[in-house]
């Protein structure tokens, strides 16, 4: 049974995102009028994000009303509240922490559950304000990494998505005060080091591959486009830390985080799509005075082949998710990391092939070079994982001898 749940998981998420991958970089080039008199680019970020999250988080309900047990109320289903006043897990496991500031954190929590003034940090307020912080750096983010397109190949998009633990560990430090183990920064290094060997032995300027993938070829379109992903990268690096601080003070699972994240960058992207926003670069690019939904609605009506890409975007994502938070709670992060790292690489493949980029030699060394870095983190994160099985085996067998 739990080789079928790991087989399922793996083409889940490799089938999810690798449709989810060609969709979005096909909604990044012009759509035909329907008239036939020309093409433009579609210039709605935040509706295509208020369609992947509202599709998420309609998923993430489903799931959970699916998997929930008949004693549970709905409030405890969506992670709201708590049968008991066990401590706060990590990744939705059921184990509390055992050392560090999280270890006196939890004892404080467990020992003042019946006083009147209970710890603030593991309230509900404190955790919905979390839930909207994350999805605040959703919405911000997923533009950046649209707009990118415009200036970048999608390889290098990807590869430079690769490279998420790098402002992952940044805000880490930042935002929480966390440390990091040594060999984190040599793979910092190399991750960094690829990339730049990637983008400095280009070849993404020549005429034939722009007019392909219209992507832009001013003499600055590297330096932006990257400007951009680094942003998004950044914002991204805010989000997972802030994810990993709600796994580490409040006892959710994954699929209720999915949910709850995912409501809000709805309502959020909703908001602004109806507000009567200015011209915002990359946020709301369009100029002609229209709101964000009425341009969108309008864009659709006039390039209707867009409804396609657009549908599989947002159902492959919502779907893709479900997958990921599945494998995140039966087989742990460490292999979750060697599937979405392997994913990142066919993806890459896939769209070299679909949309025929051309990567020089240089830029296949600057790639090795990253995806090692990457496999370093893998192979270290595997020997502590198995170093933990050890430790908790040897606990056990302690527990039945006694």
């Amino acid at each position: 049974m739990s080789f079928i749940r790991l087989a399922v998981c793996i083409s889940g998420v490799y089938a999810m995102f690798l449709l989810w991958a060609i969709a979005q970089e096909r909604l990044s080039v012009p759509f035909e009028r329907i008239d036939g008199t020309g093409s433009d680019k579609f210039k709605s970020p935040l509706f295509m994000g208020t369609c992947q999250s509202a599709l998420s988080a309609l998923s993430a309900l489903i799931y959970i009303l699916l998997r929930r047990k008949r004693s549970d109320t709905l409030s405890q289903s969506l992670g709201l509240v708590h049968k008991d006043a066990s401590a706060p897990t990590s990744n939705g496991s059921a184990k509390p922490q055992q050392n560090g500031k999280g270890a006196h954190a939890s004892e404080k929590h467990s020992s003042s559950k019946h006083h009147d003034k209970p710890d603030p940090r593991y309230s509900v307020k404190s955790l919905l304000l979390r839930y909207a912080q994350c999805s605040i750096f959703i919405t911000s983010a997923a533009p950046f990494g649209f707009a990118a397109l415009s200036y970048i190949s999608y390889p290098a998009m990807v590869l430079g998505k690769s490279c998420k633990l790098v402002p992952v560990m940044i805000m880490n430090v930042l935002l929480y005060r966390r440390k990091f183990a040594p060999h984190k920064y040599l793979v910092v290094f190399m991750v960094t080091t690829g990339i730049t060997i990637f983008m400095g032995f280009g070849n993404d300027s020549k005429k034939g591959k722009a007019k392909a993938t219209n992507v832009n070829t001013t003499p600055y379109a590297n330096l932006i486009g990257m400007t951009y992903l680094l942003i998004n990268l950044a914002l991204d690096g805010a989000i997972n830390s802030t994810q990993d601080e709600i796994f580490s003070r409040h006892k959710v699972t994954g699929q209720q985080m999915m949910f709850w994240i995912n409501l809000f960058c709805t309502g959020i992207s909703s908001l602004l799509s109806v507000l009567p926003l200015p011209y915002i670069p990359v946020i709301h690019p369009s100029t002609d005075g229209q709101t964000e939904l009425a341009g969108a609605i309008a864009f659709i009506q006039s390039h209707p082949t867009i409804i396609v890409p657009l549908a599989q975007f947002a159902l492959t994502g919502a779907l893709g998710q479900l997958f990921i938070f599945e494998t995140l709670q039966h087989f742990g992060s460490l292999t979750l990391v060697t599937i979405t790292l392997t994913r990142k690489l066919f993806t890459m493949l896939l769209s070299v092939v679909v949309y025929k980029h051309k990567l020089t030699p240089g830029q296949w060394l600057g790639t090795a070079v990253v995806f090692a870095g990457i496999s370093v983190e893998a192979f270290v994160k595997r020997k502590e994982v198995h170093a933990k099985r050890v430790i908790q085996e040897k606990e056990k067998a302690k527990l039945k001898s006694l």
